[in-house]
């Protein structure tokens, strides 16, 4: 791919690619591995990915992993390398408008 097609992420992320999924960082595809772990170990049932939200206003907002753990229990977990003040609006606004917590790593 030559320089000039090259896309950068505005913070400098770069796409990782996982066991046949892209992510959006490496950060990302390293959680990713941590839940491959835990799922072998017995913690994780499994998850879901890109979790879209509908908020007022036509606004959606994504959560990177939704984790189904085997105590029962359902994980909302974003990861970020820079947290924005927008991210941290939209995940008060989805806490809000829905009966979950967000869990930043």
């Amino acid at each position: 791919m030559s320089h000039e097609a090259r896309v950068y992420h505005k913070f400098h992320a770069r796409p990782t690619e996982f066991e046949g999924h892209r992510y959006a960082s490496k950060k990302e595809a390293q959680y990713a591995q941590e839940l491959g772990l835990r799922k072998r170990a017995g913690e994780v049932l499994f998850w879901l990915e890109q979790v879209l939200f509908r908020l007022p206003g036509s606004t959606i907002h994504r959560v990177d992993f939704m984790e189904f753990w085997t105590d029962g229990t359902v994980h909302f977990v974003e990861v970020k390398g820079f947290d924005t003040p927008m991210g941290k609006m939209k995940r008060k606004m989805v806490e809000a408008e829905y009966p979950i917590e967000i869990e930043v790593v």
